[in-house]
């Protein structure tokens, strides 16, 4: 084992865990993970507890329960999944108490049907706050445009938000325009900006497994040259724009008031293709102020064998900006790719939400009492 997972927070990386069960509570594993692993916050998303519940162990009496009150399938995988945030959030509460607020945080997503429709999403996120009902929960809210006003709007409530599906430079900085705007609101409504929190979660190996498909169709050596470089690139960027932004006048105003930089998060960090290293996600975006939200796979791989060699993202933007080009000049739309890649994300969360409800609704009809 190396000591990477400590040389990576050192630098200013903060270690998230992209997973949660009932089991991993229960067994002692997520402590395990915080005390030894340098795990410092948790996020979840449809699909991590559609596997959790429906292939999971620890659920049944609470599922004899809900099925007893005979409650709709939504509530029931509302309390479930509230119930495992709120138990983890417990036991990174004193590392949220350390950190002043900053980490031991705990995700938890709106209903992703719902990303395409702010109302009901700012409704959703404002319920979920108040079910988990921790100080050290992120509210997950998709960066579609109909969640851009949403994310203002809970913000500006003194809600904390995940703002997760961000694949481009153009949307995300428009959800640091969003974020900001909502710190204006609260700001005006009299809030403590100190106690509002927020992470913007880029994702980055979906945009290399995009990519490199239609590199590879091209099957030309020059395309073949430049597989596994755009995620990076793409998320290099992303941190050149979130400097700009979080050294912005608009933001010294906020700054003065004691509010938090929304910091980018990569998301999507396992590695997909077996060709490259699988901690490329992890060692090559390492820079201070950042999150990297990992797969136990990941994570597991990073303490082995990672090599952390300090920052590796400031002094790359102008390299990063010739890959992206070159990619570009090769006829591969970055804007097409970016749209499939939010489509596509939005798409699998909901398809994930819905194998949930079938195999929750599933297990209240085998555990319902029998009429005496």
């Amino acid at each position: 084992m190396t000591d990477a997972l400590k040389r990576l927070s050192d630098e200013g990386v903060a270690i998230w865990l992209d997973d949660l069960s009932r089991k991993r509570i229960t067994s002692g594993n997520l402590a395990e993970l915080i005390d030894q692993q340098h795990v410092v916050g948790v996020t979840t998303n449809p699909a991590i507890f559609q596997k959790a519940i429906s292939g999971g162990e620890g659920y049944e009496q609470q599922l004899a329960d809900l099925a007893a009150r005979k409650v709709t399938v939504e509530e029931a995988i509302r309390m479930i999944t509230t119930a495992d945030v709120r138990d983890a959030a417990d036991i990174l509460r004193p590392v949220y108490d350390a950190t002043e607020g900053q980490d031991g945080r705990v995700s938890i997503e709106v209903d992703p049907r719902l990303a395409h429709n702010t109302p009901a999403t700012i409704a959703e996120a404002k319920q979920l706050a108040w079910l988990v009902d921790r100080p050290n929960t992120l509210i997950k809210i998709p960066a579609t445009k109909a969640g851009l006003p949403a994310i203002t709007e809970v913000i500006g409530k003194g809600i904390s938000v995940n703002v997760t599906l961000i694949f481009s430079l153009e949307r995300y900085r428009e959800v640091m325009d969003a974020y900001l705007a909502g710190l204006e609101k609260a700001k005006a409504a009299g809030l403590d900006l100190s106690k509002i929190h927020s992470v913007a979660s880029f994702f980055v190996s979906r945009v290399d497994s995009e990519i490199d498909k239609r590199l590879d169709s091209l099957g030309t050596d020059e395309a073949k040259a430049l597989k596994g470089k755009a995620a990076l690139a793409n998320a290099r960027l992303a941190y050149e724009a979130y400097e700009e932004v979080f050294s912005s006048e608009r933001w010294a105003a906020l700054d003065k008031a004691h509010a938090n930089k929304q910091r980018p998060l990569w998301a999507s960090t396992g590695v997909k293709d077996p060709a490259y290293k699988d901690t490329l996600y992890v060692v090559d975006l390492v820079a201070p102020g950042t999150v990297n939200t990992m797969p136990e796979g990941t994570l597991e791989a990073t303490a082995d064998h990672g090599v952390v060699d300090g920052d590796t993202i400031s002094g790359t933007y102008e390299q990063s900006r010739a890959e992206l080009a070159a990619v570009a000049k090769l006829g591969i739309s970055y804007d097409d790719v970016v749209q499939l890649l939010e489509e596509e994300g939005v798409e699998k969360f909901a398809v994930s939400w819905n194998d949930l409800l079938k195999s929750t609704e599933a297990e209240l009809e085998r555990l319902a009492p029998t009429e005496a």
